[in-house]
């Protein structure tokens, strides 16, 4: 074959390869849809890949096989990646995402007024807890701090905590604490959390604080915001370095015991998910010394599903309704609104679930909560 038939040769077969292509994407959307990938469900139809920003603490439940098979079963794969709250709903780029899911109302609240969703889902919630342990929990009670009830849970007075820590000229430090062998350190008694810059949960907390400083009211005024901003300011700025994510502090709690961060803000479902998967692991992250306490007042941290697309919609609705998701996010400690789910999927893992707390109250309002954390913010140095 001479130089110029071999050319020709080269060419036509280029063409085909092209046109191999072009008839490949032309039939692979005809049978799944334009975000449809090679993955197929069981009935054997492609898989619609659908994208999504999350709290970071439901990366677990959502990389879980058992939740990705019963995305799949309904047609889909979900695939997601871990933001801030605040973030989510102010600085995340939302193209081409087809549901965002915050851990938060207020969050959720401002996205669907950024986006114009027309419908929000809020499938599961976590009451704010706080992470501590048993010592711990008897020193705090001394000083009115902590309390056990009746039925065993342990209750935190964030108003005796306020008084005796940023209201007290001389805030209370561990080894003033009578008694006290158990933690006998100089460090001052502070209740730990996460960045409240940029994290969901130090935000809950810092809702909680706010409504106690203030009288035991929501803060919703200029006014009231400025006579109490110094006293929350401190609860976050003597911290010192706060991770902006609640994993890498959970983590901690686990494995450096209580000489790290003896009381820690946590969402009560980190506990009880870890409870759960102890008991199925064989495994004791959660030690028979470490305690959960539940401030009084607390909030809810709802999870808020907010649909961008069809497909971020029908996230939203299986979220809710779907029978075999509602028993898998019980079983990472969430709650779901079916209790008789969430009791019975705690209680078939070895864990018993704790009474829902009855002191809760609402967090400000998302432009208030706003407020509150760019006044602190602008507190730390720069």
């Amino acid at each position: 074959m001479n130089a110029s038939a071999r050319r020709g040769a080269a060419i036509g077969l280029a063409v085909l390869v092209v046109i191999g292509i072009v008839v490949a994407i032309i039939w692979g959307r005809s049978a799944g849809g334009d975000k449809a990938d090679g993955t197929t469900g069981s009935k054997g139809a492609r898989l619609v890949t659908v994208t999504g920003v999350i709290g970071s603490e439901k990366k677990p439940f959502f990389d879980d096989p058992e939740v990705q098979k019963e995305f799949a079963k309904n047609g889909l794969d979900v695939q997601v990646t871990t933001a801030g709250s605040r973030a989510i709903a102010t600085t995340v780029d939302l193209k081409g995402v087809d549901f965002a899911f915050p851990s938060s109302a207020p969050a959720a609240i401002k996205l669907q007024q950024k986006t114009g969703a027309k419908t929000v889902y809020a499938p599961f919630y976590s009451p704010m807890a706080i992470a501590s342990f048993k010592p711990i929990a008897a020193l705090l009670a001394k000083e009115g701090i902590a309390a056990q009830q009746p039925d065993g849970t342990w209750r935190f007075d964030m108003a005796a905590y306020l008084a005796k820590t940023v209201d007290a000229k001389d805030p209370l430090r561990w080894n003033q604490i009578p008694g006290n062998t158990a933690y006998a350190t100089n460090k001052n008694v502070l209740l730990s959390s996460t960045d409240v810059r940029s994290s969901n949960s130090a935000s809950m907390y810092l809702s909680i604080a706010s409504y106690v400083a203030n009288g035991d009211n929501v803060v919703a005024t200029d006014d009231q915001q400025a006579k109490i901003i110094d006293r929350l300011a401190k609860l976050f700025l003597d911290q010192g370095f706060s991770a902006s994510s609640s994993e890498d502090p959970w983590q901690d709690y686990l494995s450096q015991g209580m000489g790290s961060k003896p009381i820690l803000m946590v969402y009560e479902a980190q506990y009880l998910g870890q409870q759960v998967t102890d008991h199925d692991a064989g495994t004791k992250a959660v030690t028979d010394d470490m305690v959960l306490m539940y401030p009084t007042p607390t909030v809810f941290s709802k999870h808020t599903v907010v649909p961008l697309t069809k497909s971020g919609d029908q996230v939203g609705k299986l979220l809710s309704t779907d029978p075999k998701l509602i028993e898998l996010a019980a079983r990472y400690g969430f709650r779901t609104n079916d209790p008789a789910a969430f009791q019975a999927a705690l209680t078939a893992h070895g864990v018993t679930a704790p009474a829902l707390p009855v002191d809760v109250i609402d967090p400000p309002s998302y432009e208030r909560l706003e407020a509150l954390i760019t006044a602190i913010s602008d507190r730390y140095p720069q």
